[in-house]
């Protein structure tokens, strides 16, 4: 076995963490789909999937390393969202959230002295970047347009989208 129990269970907890975060991008598409904006409803739509896909990124590390996936049940996501705003900032928090908890699993990782885990969680520390800083600027943005998400809308095509980029070269 290539890890350890300590960081098989913090894995698995971030396993949790990732499919509650794809629940609630679930939710947060869901009610810009509801009030007639498509390009968010899609952005949070591939939102979802992407939190989904690094759910499975540690299951298949936990697997290969020798652990044992155990996920944990997930917590209800909150149903209710009042305003764009309060959306993405809901986005934002979460990607926050999960900064902390990658930075936890990464420093566990050096405490056990796993190199190999070090080398797995350095992806997902460079993709928290993108994650915080794409949720904050589109915050922004929203903050920006106030009651016109029309205009939030076209910042989202005309931005495109940087993972269609991603997809495309693996």
């Amino acid at each position: 076995m290539l890890i350890g129990k300590e960081l098989t269970a913090a894995m698995n907890a971030q396993v949790g963490s990732e499919l509650a975060a794809s629940n609630q991008y679930i939710i947060i598409a869901s009610y810009f789909d509801s009030e007639q904006l498509p390009e968010l409803a899609d952005f949070f739509f591939r939102q979802s999937d992407e939190e989904r896909m690094h759910a499975l990124k540690f299951v298949h590390y936990v697997l290969e390393a020798g652990g044992e996936v155990s996920i944990p049940a997930i917590d209800a996501t909150p149903q209710t969202l009042d305003s764009a705003e309060n959306a993405v900032k809901a986005a934002l928090d979460w990607e926050l959230e999960v900064t902390s908890q990658i930075n936890n699993i990464m420093d566990l990782a050096i405490k056990q002295n796993d190199h190999l885990a070090q080398s797995f969680m350095r992806w997902f520390i460079d993709e928290q970047l993108e994650e915080v800083s794409t949720m904050d600027n589109l915050l922004g943005v929203v903050r920006r347009a106030g009651e016109q998400l029309l205009l939030v809308e076209d910042y989202l095509v005309r931005r495109g989208d940087p993972h269609a980029q991603e997809a495309g070269a693996e």
